[in-house]
């Protein structure tokens, strides 16, 4: 009995010490799978991104980075993929986000106010030929601003973007060609219907999506269209009765996350816009980017004035 007793004790003994010898295991086992999963998820702040993904509104941006940009980035032995959003808002937020590496559709104004309306850190990386808004009409004849004036009327249309900032860029396009005022002690980068001054020829200003601005043109007398916009509708920049001139925080841009501006990919994306390549391929005829204005950068480097 006393025999029994022992081997039954000694059998519980060595299944504990087998117990305990696979439980310090597999504790070990875990401990190393879960440092080699921490170092699998830690990726090199300076690792080289191989896809670049440039966001872009319709228009001819998406081209510009396509046939000028790509190219030169091929060469450095990136991928580069151009994705399509159809408004101003997206493209940010995809940035934001991570959906994409790059944008390439906004002024620095806009950037600035959509980065402090929705918290996001996103920055300026290089400037990019831009085409201007456009006063274009498909019911007027007129081909310049003194030819507008006469054929205007009270309770004609006008139809502008309803997004805050390119709101304002257009009424201070219409204050600019002297067909209203707005009111001298308010800020133009921000002023809205609300602060027009003078309406001499007693228009009606509508604010629509910069997106459906072309559409309007069959019901409105004119519209003020952004010229990305107006390529996408397959109207001719050369077409507008009057053309913005541009200051430079309203020439386009392409911008990337703040915290990305140090990093390899974003330094060869400089480096491809300001290369001759590009240069060549937005003084080509064939292509419309030789109509676009072009920034203060380019203008000083390659010796070309804007026409």
């Amino acid at each position: 009995m006393r025999d029994k007793f022992v081997k039954r004790w000694s059998v519980l003994i060595l299944l504990l010490a087998l117990s305990i010898q696979l439980t310090g295991c597999g504790k070990s086992e875990g401990r190393n799978n879960s440092s080699a999963a921490s170092n699998a998820g830690n990726v090199p702040a300076n690792a080289k991104v191989e896809t670049i993904v440039f966001g872009v509104a319709p228009g001819p941006y998406g081209d510009m980075m396509e046939v000028a940009v790509k190219p030169e980035l091929e060469k450095k032995g990136y991928k580069v993929e151009i994705k399509e959003f159809s408004d101003y808002v997206q493209p940010n937020l995809a940035l934001a986000n991570g959906e994409i590496n790059a944008n390439a559709f906004q002024h620095s104004r806009y950037l600035k106010k959509f980065c402090e309306d929705k918290n996001l850190k996103l920055s300026e990386v290089i400037k990019i030929p831009t085409a201007a808004l456009g006063i274009y009409s498909n019911k007027l004849k007129a081909k310049n601003v003194e030819e507008l004036k006469k054929e205007l009327k009270a309770g004609d249309t006008v139809t502008i973007a309803n997004d805050p900032t390119n709101l304002a860029r257009a009424l201070v396009f219409l204050q600019d060609v002297g067909l209203i005022t707005i009111k001298p002690d308010i800020n133009p980068t921000t002023a809205s219907e609300k602060d027009i001054d003078q309406n001499p020829y007693g228009l009606v200003i509508q604010p629509v999506e910069a997106a459906q601005l072309p559409r309007t043109l069959d019901s409105v007398t004119i519209s003020v269209i952004n010229g990305n916009y107006a390529i996408a509708a397959g109207i001719p920049l050369s077409s507008a009765i009057a053309k913005e001139k541009l200051v430079e925080d309203t020439v386009n841009l392409v911008a990337v996350r703040t915290e990305d501006l140090e990093k390899q990919f974003v330094k060869d994306i400089k480096e491809a816009v300001e290369s001759e390549f590009f240069k060549n391929v937005i003084e080509s005829t064939e292509y419309e980017f030789k109509e676009f204005q072009r920034p203060e950068w380019y203008v000083k480097k390659w010796n070309i004035q804007n026409e």
